[in-house]
């Protein structure tokens, strides 16, 4: 867990063409964090039934509106794109730069993939590199956060070219769709790079629509069927107001496995995420009848049922919002919380079912 957590809050730092920006303070961080929620990422992270381009898609309109922000503000002047293979092939980052006019001097690559071992992950390999290097400039990379293996191993890849060079890094801007753990590997991160680059200012880190959490090692959640260090959730998060209001004015995102499974599928291998969405939700149907559904309602909102409207607000790091705000955002959980007294797992698990298959169909092999 980062330290003084529980004493971060967000503040809103812009709200701009459909784009509600959040930045995280309180954390005594070395690095700047910053929450953004829009239309499309919400529809993306709440509907596992967008797939392919429109993946993609989703991400642009946020994307683009930041990077403005952050010019506007001259933390972006020469930029440098990290290309990860596969999930990171998601965030239109190279698009985003030619929208607001960022010149994009050069290109690298590098090819990250999960090694598993019995089902478990148990580290990255990296099969292929085309670095490239532009001196004093911002590097941009758009990844998942879940293990952190990715964020460590690539970012220090390309700071350990620069520096066989002689040349160094200004900054590091990060999009990405992670967790807490994220936060805890950068701060290092930043220390170590600052051990040898003492100018460097940091990463810019945005979160689309929270900074969510993973199931630790050993823990497959309320379910049973959940993966460690994989698959995200609320609880122990920050996740953005318009987010939480979207997801909890439907049924059933709350209770999807992931929050957005894996990336790279959802994009380029959609036959595999359809089959992972179906296997999670076979499987609830499976355990329906055992699975303690007010444990796992408490487990997905990440707090208990009978949170006191107090607690709740310093449980979500509302403390600096609009108090008219979050009172109707505890209120709707409240009535989120009545309305599932009368539906089972099974009703919602052969709903899913039903649902994704039809939607998806035209992928399935």
């Amino acid at each position: 867990m980062i330290q003084n957590w529980k004493d971060v809050k967000i503040i809103p730092e812009f709200c701009d063409q459909g784009v509600d920006c959040y930045r995280l303070t309180g954390g005594d961080f070395l690095n700047e964090y910053y929450i953004i929620s829009e239309a499309e990422t919400r529809k993306l992270m709440n509907h596992p039934e967008v797939v392919g381009y429109e993946v993609y898609a989703s991400l642009l309109t946020a994307t683009s509106q930041m990077l403005y922000f952050l010019k506007k503000r001259h933390m972006i002047t020469t930029a440098n794109i990290l290309s990860i293979l596969r999930g990171a092939l998601n965030y239109p980052l190279e698009e985003s730069c030619f929208r607001e006019h960022i010149r994009v001097h050069d290109i690298s690559f590098l090819s990250s993939e999960r090694v598993f071992e019995n089902g478990e992950m148990t580290g990255l390999e990296i099969k292929y590199n085309k670095l490239t290097m532009v001196p004093e400039s911002t590097l941009m990379i758009g990844d998942i956060i879940a293990s952190g293996e990715t964020l460590v191993t690539c970012p220090r890849s390309v700071t350990d070219f620069h520096r066989e060079h002689g040349e160094r890094l200004r900054n590091i801007v990060l999009f990405t769709i992670g967790g807490t753990r994220g936060i805890e590997l950068l701060e290092k991160l930043t220390e170590e790079i600052r051990g040898y680059w003492p100018e460097f200012e940091g990463f810019i880190t945005v979160y689309y629509e929270g900074v969510f959490s993973c199931y630790e090692p050993g823990d497959k959640g309320v379910s049973g069927i959940n993966r460690a260090l994989i698959d995200f959730y609320w609880k122990d998060g920050i996740i953005a107001p318009a987010f939480r209001r979207e997801t909890l004015s439907m049924r059933d995102p709350l209770f999807e496995k992931c929050t957005i499974y894996d990336g790279g599928a959802r994009r380029y291998e959609i036959s595999e995420h359809i089959a992972e969405v179906l296997e999670f939700w076979e499987g609830i149907l499976e355990r329906a009848d055992i699975i303690d559904k007010k444990a796992l309602l408490e487990e997905k909102l990440g707090h208990s049922l009978d949170i006191s409207y107090e607690d709740w607000v310093k449980d979500c790091h509302y403390e600096l919002l609009d108090e008219e705000e979050c009172r109707w955002l505890y209120s709707e959980e409240r009535g989120f919380i009545e309305g599932l007294e009368t539906v089972t797992l099974r009703e919602i698990a052969e709903k899913r079912i039903s649902e994704f298959t039809a939607a998806l169909r035209e992928y399935m092999i």
